[in-house]
């Protein structure tokens, strides 16, 4: 008796949740959200199934989730089993024609391909892209000193629109082109935020190690203006690898991104507890 009334506890609070996300998911029902997808979770099993479940219930319920994702850690793997010894400039690593190689050929083929495969493992259907393909990312070098590591210079969304009135759920790898055809390696979040702007992207989920963007006491903020940002910046509070990002947040606003958030890929459900609770989670960045 004990257990059944247990399970019915748990049923009515299932529903009593399902119950509360009806607004949010009116709120998000054919909207666009870019998610950049990194850090511990991309590496870990059973947080990649976790996270491809939730992509697809977003699918599901009419949300139009596009996915960026990074790489690192599964690079530079590689180029330690190929013995391709780096450069680093001002702590930013050089990528040769050699390097560029090993770079597309993990982001395009092995990482972006294991994303994809989660999704359509759990009732998807993904579909892995590059910046090349289409001309979907269009690069300039960034600095000369670190060789082909570009910035987005124009996004060209066409092929993109394409999946927005599809079942496909586009899985994108940060390799960016030039208008003379050469290969770029692009930084995710870099990616993600420009894919976001060239898609009036309703929502950029940036998803990281850390919960979100802390204040001077270590509580993470849960709402911020782009000032609020620059104020935080300045006072060095927004400091280390947490200035790329709000950077980005703020270039994705400019470009007609309505808000974003930079939360934990690691917390079980991040993107849905985003999206569809009302508390949300991480830190919210909009004008």
């Amino acid at each position: 008796m004990e257990l059944q009334q247990a399970m019915q506890r748990d049923s009515i609070a299932t529903a009593r949740t399902l119950s509360e996300a009806l607004p949010f998911l009116q709120r998000y029902d054919g909207s666009i959200v870019v998610i950049k997808f990194g850090g511990h979770a991309m590496g870990d099993d059973v947080e990649m199934d976790r996270f491809a479940r939730d992509i697809v219930l977003m699918k599901q319920v009419n949300v139009n989730p596009i996915i960026v994702h990074g790489g690192g850690p599964m690079i530079n793997e590689m180029l330690e089993k190929q013995d391709v010894q780096s450069e680093f400039v001002n702590g930013k690593r050089v990528t040769d024609a050699e390097t560029m190689k090993i770079v597309e050929m993990v982001l395009s083929g092995s990482v972006n391909k294991r994303i994809v495969g989660a999704i359509n493992k759990q009732g998807g259907k993904a579909v892995g892209l590059s910046g090349k393909d289409a001309n979907l990312m269009i690069c300039e070098k960034a600095e000369p000193d670190l060789g082909f590591v570009g910035d987005p210079v124009k996004i060209n969304p066409e092929v993109l629109h394409t999946f927005l009135d599809s079942d496909l759920i586009p899985v994108i790898a940060p390799i960016g082109v030039g208008t003379d055809g050469q290969t770029y390696n692009v930084n995710g979040d870099t990616a993600a935020g420009a894919i976001a702007a060239g898609l009036d992207a309703d929502r950029l989920l940036l998803l990281t190690d850390v919960s979100g963007v802390k204040d001077a006491d270590g509580n993470v903020i849960t709402q911020l203006t782009p000032d609020h940002v620059s104020e935080l910046t300045t006072e060095g509070i927004i400091a280390g690898g947490m200035i790329p990002k709000t950077q980005t947040a703020l270039d994705a606003i400019d470009g007609g991104v309505r808000a974003v958030v930079i939360l934990d890929g690691r917390a079980p459900h991040a993107c849905l507890l985003e999206l569809f609770t009302e508390h949300g989670a991480g830190s919210l960045i909009r004008n």
